[in-house]
């Protein structure tokens, strides 16, 4: 167990940095976030689209929130996504139906991306293929037209009728790309592959699981836990509730994501 503790402090200086690089909830909240230094959007577009979000957040208690930044300070879309999820708690944390889409303008044509991140209370209407379709049919090609508003426009439509179930993927449509695998599981599987190969070569005591019993893969899991700072699992970023503000939005709620969701690059 000893070992263990020097990649502990490790993860929760991770988990420290990466919550830094995340932008912080703001206040007054909102729905749409634009921190890009040009503006993608324009204050009139900015306007249109909160106050139909927090229409629908009124309506339902749904949570849509809008964020376009300039880079990604080295995260993938989905991670970013989804640690902004969890700091900011979009959504209502007694039903996590929060959705963050997710705008990044940084780099070159084609290296521009996009994530759609549903909370769990929403995965299963917002699946990842819906959310998949929605990325290539609603938001990449208005965006690689320069049709930045009417991409976030139709997509938010897109979005709202999911959670219906009135939206419906084109027929025959498949996610052509995996979602990939997040740093915090990359950094997950090498400790266990590290705890497993240090137990077997324990000696005396048969290795990990006969003498010291499962302590090594009890601490195994709890570093699981600490990695969702940094990917996908955990809610220790979670934001809690606001007031005020924001063209009449109350504010989000705290809810959970889990790692579902799409993204592409335009």
């Amino acid at each position: 167990m000893k070992r263990l503790f020097p990649i502990l402090i490790f993860l929760f200086s991770i988990s420290a940095s990466a919550q830094d690089e995340i932008p912080n909830r703001p206040s007054p909240p909102r729905l749409v976030n634009d921190f890009t230094k040009d503006k993608f959007l324009t204050t009139e577009q900015a306007v249109a689209l909160e106050q139909k979000l927090v229409a629908y957040d009124d309506s339902t208690s749904n949570q849509i929130a809008i964020v376009i930044v300039d880079d990604l300070k080295g995260y993938s879309a989905a991670d970013y996504a989804i640690a902004l999820g969890r700091k900011w708690g979009v959504g209502n944390k007694n039903f996590d139906n929060g959705v963050v889409l997710l705008v990044s303008t940084g780099g070159g044509e084609g290296n521009r991306a996009v994530f759609i991140a549903p909370g769990y209370g929403l995965e299963g209407a917002v699946t990842d293929l819906i959310a998949d379709a929605i990325v290539d049919h609603e938001l990449v090609p208005n965006f690689k037209a320069g049709n930045y508003y009417r991409g976030l426009d139709e997509a938010t439509d897109a979005i709202i009728r999911a959670a219906e179930g009135r939206y419906k993927a084109p027929e025959g449509y498949g996610k052509k790309k995996g979602k990939g695998i997040g740093i915090g599981a990359i950094i997950f599987f090498i400790i266990m592959i590290f705890i497993f190969f240090s137990g077997m070569g324990g000696g005396r005591g048969g290795g990990m699981v006969s003498r010291r019993g499962y302590g090594d893969v009890g601490a195994a899991w709890i570093i699981g836990s600490l990695l969702g700072g940094a990917g996908r699992g955990g809610g220790g970023w979670s934001g809690g509730g606001g007031s005020g503000g924001g063209g009449g939005f109350g504010g989000f709620g705290g809810g959970g994501f889990g790692g579902g969701g799409a993204g592409g690059s335009w």
